[in-house]
């Protein structure tokens, strides 16, 4: 069945299942967060060591996108698609018998190649099958599948370790369990490119162009300044609840880690009602607020305004995150947009990850309040300049 040939509610009921595919991908990925204490206390890993674990995932994101992001337009969307669910079977099958660091490594690396593949291709997927008059409504549905995949995970994997008695466990092979139905969804989809007879693959180099510059890098300063928190409720907040603040609770800890990604897609749907020129300041300034929010939870050692914060920078983060992507595709020629926005993905995974694991090295010489905060206000500085550049840029 072609997509060209299938009716109406068989083209929705396709679109549909590419969309569940895309949110059960994402949701593997961070599934393991609320279990980290879990596996401290079984395992006996260091605060860095969460850090290190997490941040090998966004090394796979960052190889998947940059060695394959381009393959979808030469092997076809549902093979890349298979190979991303496969993937992510294979690393639930992993944690499920994971009995040291190595094997948390390994399943977090294979989580990130499924996630790389999944976000150069499955978006474009969704959008390709939406029915016809669907269009607006196939962006907002994978924006909605990939963060508010990434949201529903550690609230479902915590959920599910505090209801049943083997927690390291249930999580991920109901998570297997989902994949199995996602492979169905992608396996009765029909192909949405044409594929070249000699298939040519070619890694994709970033780059930014020079005339691209000035709207590309307060942009990018902002993606980084809000993938940093993600990196930090997903990485640091488990511990930084049951150490500073005394709450343990897996349910708990995966509902405060999942929050700032439900917020996220809330305020990426929420920026096209905004103003163009005012999308992206208005992003960095609630972003700004939200950290500073933050910071007052942290001070006073309150959950309120640790949850509150999550929820009030995720959504200054995903307006800001599609508001900057919108300003650099429109500033790039289309023979460089690939590049651009490839960079652009490239450092935001960078933002998710390596400052996460600076919290581990401050965390084993300082406290992990003042660790957390000190990473707290780095933020807010760093949102600050980007409002600075984006103050110079503006027209008089």
């Amino acid at each position: 069945m072609s997509v060209s040939s299938a009716t109406v509610p068989q083209r929705a009921n396709i679109f549909l299942g590419a969309a569940l595919a895309f949110l059960t991908t994402m949701m593997g990925t961070t599934l393991p967060t609320p279990l980290y204490p879990m596996y401290q206390q079984t395992m006996g890993f260091s605060q860095l060591m969460v850090t290190v674990i997490f941040a090998v995932y966004a090394a796979g994101v960052i190889a998947a996108l940059l060695i394959a992001g381009r393959w979808s337009d030469q092997l076809g969307r549902r093979p890349m698609l298979l190979a991303g669910l496969a993937l992510s079977a294979i690393s639930d099958l992993v944690f499920l018998q994971a009995g040291g660091v190595g094997a948390l490594l390994a399943g977090r690396v294979l989580s990130g190649l499924s996630a790389g593949i999944f976000t150069a291709t499955a978006t474009l997927a969704v959008m390709e099958l939406a029915p016809p008059g669907w269009q607006r409504a196939g962006t907002l549905v994978a924006t909605a599948a990939n963060m508010g995949g990434l949201g529903l995970g550690p609230m479902v994997a915590g959920s599910l370790a505090s209801l049943f008695a083997a927690p390291m466990v249930v999580p991920f092979g109901a998570h297997f369990v989902l994949v199995l139905v996602a492979v169905a969804c992608i396996w009765r989809a029909p192909e949405t490119v044409e594929r070249p007879a000699r298939p040519r693959l070619s890694v994709q180099k970033p780059g930014v162009p020079a005339t691209v510059r000035p709207v590309f890098i307060p942009a990018a300063i902002a993606a980084f300044a809000g993938f940093m928190v993600c990196g930090f409720y997903t990485a640091a907040s488990p511990a930084f609840l049951g150490q500073v603040l005394g709450y343990t609770h897996p349910a708990l800890v995966g509902l405060v880690a999942g929050l700032v990604f439900i917020a996220s897609t809330v305020g990426q749907m929420m920026q096209g009602r905004l103003p163009e020129t005012s999308r992206l300041p208005s992003g960095c300034a609630v972003l700004l607020a939200g950290v500073l929010v933050v910071a007052w939870g942290m001070v006073e050692e309150q959950l309120a305004g640790f949850v509150l914060g999550a929820v009030v920078a995720g959504i200054g983060q995903g307006i800001a995150f599609r508001a900057g992507l919108g300003a650099i595709s429109a500033a790039s020629a289309s023979k460089e947009r690939s590049a651009v926005v490839s960079t652009f993905f490239v450092i935001a995974y960078v933002a998710i990850s390596l400052p996460v694991v600076g919290i581990g090295l401050m965390s084993s010489v300082a406290s992990l309040k003042v660790t957390a905060l000190t990473f707290d206000l780095a933020v807010a500085a760093l949102c600050c300049v980007s409002l600075a550049l984006l103050y110079r840029r503006k027209p008089a």
